[in-house]
């Protein structure tokens, strides 16, 4: 058999003819044609952050007359209290709080700050110690009554604080603890909530990590603190921004475990306050300066750690 050679089309025979182009329409009018979803659905957009900002302000109202109110005279604050500008502005609230203006009222603004301050930096460090331990002891070692202990623990968040108040008033006063540092600081080292978060952030973290540490000598102590703790950077920072908001605005608890003016914190003081036991008159400015004044600390923290806050808040819950 003899190989076929191909067959070269004659270049005079004609062409087939090409199918016709079609011609593009304008952009403008290809777009005017396809179905307008943005525009639609811009109205409620529009409502949507409306409906938002009109939320918001409403929240920031009131801290916004606190403000105000703040820096206006006693005479000014009792006949225009919800003005959100003062008529005469002055500083004389705050004066008053940190001494600077001579009064026969005095406020022990200063002392409060101090106790709260205090009582603040040893139970959020205790808290974030204490409750990481435990919260790693109940997600990784094992024991006998670990799944009972978490159980109670559970239990323990379910209780309400209120049925708490007599029963640490007995133990305080049983323990001589009541009225000191002691009996304000030892009762709010611990919290349920705190092991909570912490034993659900440490049954995220791999496994093969804490087994490699094992295998190089580490023991428990070793791995917790110096492996898996500093893996646990959100919930860490979730814990100290709780504990020290918890810690801060507590007031039950120190109702509870104080009677002396020397222990008191900005909470129970800034209630005898208002409550008319330091001073007669209204003193709308003196106290929202004051009120104004406790919510700084706070507020500065949550701000500067919100991003960490929200990341710690969802740790642990998605398991590998």
């Amino acid at each position: 058999m003899t190989p076929t050679t191909p067959v070269e089309p004659d270049p005079r025979a004609p062409r087939a003819p090409r199918p016709p182009r079609t011609t593009r329409r304008p952009r403008r009018a290809r777009a005017a044609e396809r179905p307008v979803l943005g525009r639609t659905r811009l109205p409620w957009r529009i409502a949507g952050y409306t409906l938002i900002i009109a939320l918001a302000s409403l929240y920031v109202l009131p801290f916004v007359i606190q403000l105000a109110t703040s820096f206006k005279t006693d005479p000014d604050a009792a006949a225009n209290p919800l003005a959100l500008w003062p008529g005469t502005p002055t500083t004389a609230a705050y004066q008053r709080l940190f001494g600077i203006a001579e009064s026969h009222e005095t406020v022990p603004f200063l002392r409060w700050l101090g106790n709260s301050a205090l009582v603040t930096v040893l139970v959020t460090a205790g808290r974030v110690l204490f409750d990481s331990m435990a919260g790693y002891a109940l997600a990784r070692l094992r024991f006998p009554g670990r799944r009972l202990l978490f159980v109670l623990l559970l239990a323990v968040m379910a209780v309400p604080g209120v049925v708490l108040l007599i029963p640490k008033f007995l133990v305080l006063s049983t323990f001589g603890m009541f009225d000191t540092y002691a009996g304000m600081v030892i009762p709010l080292l611990v919290d349920a909530a705190g092991i909570f978060i912490m034993k659900q952030f440490f049954e995220s973290v791999p496994r093969e990590v804490e087994e490699a540490a094992r295998i190089d000598g580490a023991g428990v102590f070793r791995i917790y603190w110096s492996v898996v703790l500093p893996m646990a950077k959100p919930a860490l920072i979730t814990l100290t921004i709780l504990s020290f908001q918890g810690s801060w605005n507590e007031f039950t608890h120190f109702l509870v475990s104080t009677q002396s003016a020397e222990y008191e914190t900005l909470t129970t003081g800034l209630a005898r306050f208002v409550a008319g036991g330091l001073g007669s008159g209204t003193q709308y400015p003196l106290k929202l300066a004051a009120a104004a004044l406790s919510t700084i600390p706070v507020a500065i923290l949550f701000f500067c750690f919100q991003r960490y806050f929200i990341r710690g808040a969802n740790a642990g819950s998605v398991k590998e």
